[in-house]
């Protein structure tokens, strides 16, 4: 493709892309499915790959983050970003009308004003929990981002604020203004911060504490790359340099106007004239406010005339024509009493704090989360400590900071137990982790139906027709207490559970019974050891060659198997060597478990020992589950993501995205036909 035809396919990509984001995150309303997104969004990237010289920063490509940043620079705000002052009452906000009726005089009702009437028109907004930024844009493209910082300078994070999808990096006007000063709140969704500690959680990081702390750290990063991968939304809500346009003469029509040329403004936003209605609109979204998507702390009021706000002017640094009228406090001082340790039903054990009951956010309180211990050594909480509960919504309250000023004489730090507090087996925390866990997977009552659902599932004993109801009934029935207790399971049991039919009861039987011929790797995998997955199950069994082997292993003689390392080793040693974990694969074996013990390959090479490949594709000679198992016999790790530490990445018949980053990293691609190549010449 010629330069001069790639550059005007290049413009009609971006344009088509502009349209489908404003579609998608401004207007809520997507005109294409994703795939076909991402099919254009790749055309795109592929071109500009192939003709680097054309692309430019507002291209919908550069939203993915750069290189990291040595620092922020400081940005200093042309108008400054002020402050609104607050109301927590219906008679603070009458008397807020009634000074700016006041000041406003012979406007009100006098006919020369779109906006004259009796009362003040307002606009009402809901008060986003997030972080205030300035947008400049030079003739529609965006050029600078920066935090409101103290109002008169901010600093500079353009790189993370091109990550934003919510934030058009071009306006969607065929004639743009010469400049425009975007004002708005970035905010991080309720599911996606949810998720986002979840993730946290797993990986044993700390947690945040709510979505606007989370919010504000994701834009401070200095690896915009991090910042790509956060949950953030942009919310318009003023603009204050408007050069080379006339703004609409009222505050609900700018709104309109920005979202009419590319901004997110917020759904909730009303106008109407004077307090009963400010009143109402209050109140609506404070019943609604559990149900939105973001996290408020109030509305905002604004007179909703321009005219009327330049003649109400300012006092200090904040406006006389705008307001927030807060809601009331989602905080509460409380006293610790007690510590109480609740085992997960993936054996995590989390801390709960037991405090004297207490109001916060219109509810009683005497229960907090303290989320992993990691946060109760950080905050160095005490019993018999005073501490500040943060409560939002219907979201479990927390325990965010103690104040140590108010502690008493002779308390102790707190410990992590040493057994599990259900079933009495070794709690296990890495160093580097900030989870401590119980390691009777296979015995735990906390754990029970989980390590079940585990065991019987299709890539462990592939126990077909026994879905997660059916083993919920059976332990709710007790029937099965350990996985050994599959085994002992009668017809005539099954059939007396709901819903259970013979001809049902029949195939599960035959199901279990199938099931006791397995694998060593697939019976390793199967018991559920935490850090053993499908891959570390077949190197420690080819490595070792027998379960007994195995549990004799020490943690030492773990770490000489490829792909287990220190945490691995340390896992699956403190799970050998729980007495009830052992009766447990006893009662399998006795019970008819059995498989066929592999040739110990010990220290032995493996051919593509240390290397990562990557399946993407379908192809046409196996699965890709074969293909993945005849690598890992050969030593090769098998990966569902690609890095710059992927060795190879096989790409079969509608290849997907992975063979895209594939390319962009510069990782090794090869066909099916390559693939067998590699295999033959290895005996396979």
């Amino acid at each position: 493709m010629q330069r001069d035809e790639a550059a005007r396919e290049i413009e009609r990509l971006r344009a088509e892309l502009r349209h489908h984001n404003y579609r998608y995150y401004v207007l809520d309303d997507p005109e294409l499915p994703d795939g076909e997104y991402d099919r254009i969004f790749h055309r795109l990237r592929e071109l500009e790959g192939q003709f680097p010289d054309l692309v430019t920063p507002d291209s919908p490509t550069q939203r993915v983050g750069g290189e990291a940043m040595p620092a922020f620079a400081s940005v200093r705000h042309e108008v400054p970003m002020l402050s609104l002052d607050n109301v927590f009452t219906r008679e603070e906000f009458v008397d807020f009308d009634r000074r700016a009726r006041e000041r406003l005089g012979d406007l009100l009702g006098s006919g020369d004003d779109l906006f004259s009437a009796p009362q003040i028109i307002y606009c009402c907004e809901p008060k986003l929990d997030g972080l205030a930024i300035s947008l400049v844009y030079e003739h529609g493209v965006l050029v600078r981002a920066a935090t409101r910082g103290d109002g008169l300078t901010g600093e500079d994070i353009t790189h993370n604020v091109r990550t934003i999808k919510s934030v058009p990096l071009r306006l969607q006007v065929d004639v743009p203004p010469a400049l425009l000063e975007v004002r708005g709140e970035v905010v991080m969704p309720k599911v996606g911060f949810l998720r986002l500690n979840e993730e946290a959680a797993e990986r044993g990081e700390k947690t945040f504490a709510n979505p606007r702390n989370a919010a504000a750290g994701s834009l401070r990063q200095l690896d915009p790359r991090i910042t790509a991968r956060r949950p953030l939304d942009f919310y318009a809500y003023s603009a204050v340099r408007c050069e080379g346009f006339k703004p609409p003469p009222s505050q609900y029509e700018l709104l309109q106007h920005l979202k009419g040329i590319g901004f997110r403004i917020s759904g909730e936003i009303r106008r109407g004239e004077g307090c009963d209605f400010v009143q109402a609109f209050y109140a609506d979204i404070q019943a609604r406010r559990d149900s939105l998507p973001y996290e408020i702390d109030g509305v905002v009021i604004k007179v909703d005339s321009v005219r009327w706000q330049q003649e109400l002017g300012f006092v200090s640094r904040a406006p006389r024509w705008a307001t927030a009228f807060k809601f009331p406090a989602q905080e509460a001082v409380t006293v610790l009493q007690a510590v109480e340790f609740q085992v997960g039903r993936t054996g995590a054990l989390t801390p709960v704090a037991r405090l004297r009951p207490v109001a916060v956010g219109g509810v009683t309180v005497s229960n907090a989360t303290l989320h992993n211990f990691d946060e109760i050594e950080r905050m160095d909480v005490r019993i018999g400590d005073s501490v500040v509960i943060y409560r939002a919504g219907d979201v479990i309250p927390k325990l965010v900071r103690v104040l140590p000023d108010r502690r008493p004489e002779g308390t102790r730090p707190l410990q992590l137990p040493t057994q599990c507090p259900v079933c009495g087996s070794d709690i296990e925390r890495p160093d580097d982790e900030a989870i401590a866990r119980c390691s009777g997977g296979l015995f735990c009552p906390a754990q029970r139906k989980e390590a079940i659902k585990h065991f019987v599932s299709r890539r462990a004993m592939d126990i077909e027709g026994l879905g997660d109801k059916w083993i919920d009934q059976l332990v709710e029935h007790g029937l099965i207490k350990t996985i050994a207790d599959l085994y002992c399971l009668r017809k005539e049991e099954l059939v007396n559970m709901e819903r259970m039919g013979d001809k049902l009861a029949d195939n599960i039987i035959n199901a279990i019974e199938k099931s006791k011929s397995t694998t060593l790797p697939r019976f390793l995998f199967a018991l559920g050891i935490r850090e053993v997955g499908e891959s570390t199950a077949l190197n420690i069994s080819r490595y070792f060659g027998s379960l007994d082997a195995i549990v004799a292993a020490s943690e030492e003689d773990l770490m000489q198997v490829p792909d287990v390392g220190p945490v691995a080793a340390e896992s699956i040693a403190t799970f050998v060597r729980q007495e009830h974990n052992q009766d447990v694969m006893r009662s399998l074996r006795a019970r008819g478990v059995h498989w066929q013990d592999m040739e110990a390959q010990g220290a032995r090479e493996q051919p593509l020992a240390g290397q990562t490949w990557v399946l993407t594709g379908s192809l046409a000679s196996m699965s890709r589950d074969q293909a993945k198992e005849k690598l890992q016999k050969l030593g090769a790790k098998v990966s569902g993501s690609v890095s710059k530490k992927t060795h190879c990445v096989v790409a079969g018949e509608a290849a997907g995205s992975k063979l895209a980053d594939a390319e962009k990293l510069g990782v090794r691609v090869i066909d099916e036909t390559a693939l067998l190549q590699v295999l033959a010449s290895y005996g396979h």
